[in-house]
């Protein structure tokens, strides 16, 4: 009686490893570097929208990736990570970061490496393209 019990403890044990490994998988299409990198590009770009909103309250208006960095509201010195590059539009009442990445060809017969074009504006919602 102590064994059966024992093995079903490892059978669930067992299966609950099996969905946790599961939900930590990277989304379908992507490979877990991208993943890694797509975490990074986002919090990039709330740094980059967080830094807009700081200079927006000390001057007014918004600026580029430039004066970000030059007037110190943005301490990141990179215009981009891992291939992708951002890109700040502004307009009177707000703006947009872009991150995009150009895709990979197929490698060795594999499908074509996707990597999802990213945005921020001034809401602070990341959105997906």
């Amino acid at each position: 009686m102590r064994m059966i019990g024992l093995l079903f403890a490892a059978l669930i044990s067992i299966g609950a490893y099996y969905y946790f490994l599961k939900q930590a998988a990277p989304a379908p299409g992507m490979v877990a570097t991208q993943a890694i990198t797509t975490t990074g590009v986002e919090m990039d770009l709330n740094a980059i929208a967080q830094a807009e909103r700081t200079y927006f309250a000390q001057n007014g208006s918004y600026a580029d990736l430039g004066q970000l960095t030059s007037s110190g509201a943005l301490t990141m010195a990179r215009s981009g990570r891992d291939g992708y590059t951002y890109a700040i539009e502004t307009s009177g009442n707000g703006f947009t970061v872009t991150a995009r990445h150009a895709d990979l060809p197929a490698s060795s017969g594999a499908a074509p490496l996707h990597y999802p074009a990213l945005s921020i504006d001034q809401s602070m919602q990341i959105h997906q393209e």
